[in-house]
């Protein structure tokens, strides 16, 4: 089933001109990008997306990280696109990610493991709106050549 997903590029990654080598593993492993921007979360910003981590521990640290700098907001499009792109992400651990994936050639250390991904698909919904608006994003199963 054709589903979207959000893809986030963490401020190490954009600062270390990660993302163009991050959207060409996407492109080459059938992830339709149908919204792409580059966006600096203030702490309030990151507060309100990583909203379902307040209370534990690292939260602090994870707003204070994430406003450090621009990210790049994905918007990915593909059959099974959620449960395919975390497994393409690799493990939130870098060093035990699997070979190939994003956080495993990117990321360098857990907190800057290179990207975000939504986790369900209902969080993709919600996260894909809090970057994107309607008239930001596109579906390919709507372009006719």
């Amino acid at each position: 089933m054709l589903e979207q997903s959000l893809l986030m590029v963490k401020p190490h990654a954009f600062t270390a001109k990660k993302t163009g080598t991050i959207i060409s593993m996407l492109e080459d492993n059938d992830f339709q990008i149908v919204g792409i921007k580059s966006i600096k979360l203030t702490p309030e910003l990151a507060r309100r997306f990583y909203f379902v981590h307040q209370g534990k521990e690292f939260f602090e640290r994870l707003i204070n990280y994430m406003s450090t700098g621009t990210v790049a907001a994905i918007c990915v499009e593909k059959d099974n696109c959620v449960a395919d792109l975390r497994k393409f992400i690799g493990a939130t651990d870098p060093a035990k990610a699997a070979e190939g994936t994003i956080r495993k050639i990117v990321g360098v250390t857990v907190e800057q493991n290179g990207v975000h991904a939504s986790d369900s698909v209902d969080n993709a919904r919600k996260e894909i709106r809090f970057f994107f608006s309607d008239i930001e994003l596109y579906s390919y199963r709507y372009l006719q050549y």
